[in-house]
């Protein structure tokens, strides 16, 4: 059962341009040069002239599949001829047992703390591009306490407590100077009334009391509530990411060294990346963003290949492997899709 859906071709691409097609992008991803009908009538196995090969890639160029390089007569597949070419005419093989075996021993069940960081080298070992594993979101963290503390004059230092005993600071912005008394008497009231709770609870019950309570001190503490959610939030979706010095590698992306700056921006930056990665942890199977289908402009030349990995029927995060649209996608779907299972079993209770 191959991991992602096959569609059907639309009526407009006839068995022959399909052929064509296909044979133009597997030569292209083999070998990274724009392919001319010569070779296309030599690889295809189709008894075609030379000239009914170029009216044909005519066609397809017109439909949006391919373009024409301007400095060669040959031609290159765009995002969309991708698109179609994986969707309807790619072709999946199994993976050597010796590689699923290889995945499987570096996925060691009694080094849970080490699964996630294992599984994103893994991912850029076997494919030579980035591999990334968003780790499973933690339980919201309960509160311990909460503190204020005066940066300048509408400068304050939100500090949080949690529980486990980690700390979360966020600088909030205030409309006007707070004085040392009001700060400890807003401190105060949030460590009264929210420890022990998580940020979630804590918003549900203090929602109607702030607003109803009049005091001088309500703005501060409804923006501490709402920033102390959020820091927490951002500290529990963490990603491991490996092979990012793979794509230096890659002449399709290192071509261009602003977009490549832009890329390395999103790798540290994570939030994008991270929404992208959580959005496809919602679909079954292996997704594929091909180019500006994933909505991120650094990744506009680039494809992302994702999977979900699970314990229980409970999805907990996401494996993918990020590199150039020119990738060997029949071999890192399978990767992918491999990896996914093999560390939802790693996962699993023993």
């Amino acid at each position: 059962m191959p991991p992602m859906e096959r569609r059907s071709a639309p009526d407009q691409l006839d068995q022959r341009a399909q052929v064509l097609l296909k044979t133009l992008i597997e030569r292209y991803i083999a070998e990274g040069q724009p392919v001319g009908s010569r070779a296309l009538s030599k690889f295809s196995g189709l008894d075609l002239s030379p000239a009914t090969v170029r009216n044909v890639m005519a066609d397809l160029e017109e439909m949006g599949f391919i373009a024409s390089p301007h400095t060669s007569a040959g031609r290159v597949p765009t995002p969309h001829g991708y698109r179609f070419f994986v969707d309807c005419l790619l072709t999946v093989r199994p993976l050597p047992q010796e590689r699923v075996h290889e995945i499987e021993s570096e996925l060691r069940r009694d080094q849970p703390q080490r699964l996630i960081g294992s599984a994103s080298q893994l991912l850029s070992h076997l494919t030579h591009f980035a591999g990334v594993v968003v780790a499973p979101r933690r339980l919201q963290p309960r509160i311990r306490r909460i503190e204020f503390l005066s940066l300048s004059d509408k400068r304050v230092l939100l500090i949080l407590v949690t529980g486990e005993g980690d700390v979360q600071n966020r600088i909030l912005f205030t409309g006007r100077t707070y004085s040392a008394a009001e700060l400890v008497r807003a401190a105060n009231y949030l460590n009264r009334h929210c420890a022990g709770l998580t940020f979630e609870e804590i918003r549900g019950r203090l929602h109607d009391e702030l607003r109803q309570l009049k005091s001088d001190v309500t703005e501060l503490m409804n923006a501490a509530v709402e920033a102390g959610g959020e820091a927490l939030e951002d500290a529990s979706g963490q990603y491991a990411i490996s092979g990012e010095r793979n794509l230096l590698e890659v002449e399709d992306l290192s071509s261009d060294m602003a977009r490549l700056r832009k890329l390395f921006s999103l790798f540290e930056q994570k939030s994008s990346l991270i929404r992208l990665l959580e959005l496809s942890s919602r679909a079954q199977g292996v997704q594929l963003f091909i180019g500006g289908e994933s909505g991120i402009a650094p990744l506009d030349e680039c494809s992302v290949v994702t999977a979900p990995y699970e314990v229980d029927g409970r999805v907990l995060g996401t494996v993918g492997v990020i590199g150039p649209t020119r990738m060997a996608y029949d071999r890192v779907i399978q990767i992918v899709d491999v990896t996914a299972k093999l560390l939802s079993n790693a996962l699993a209770p023993h």
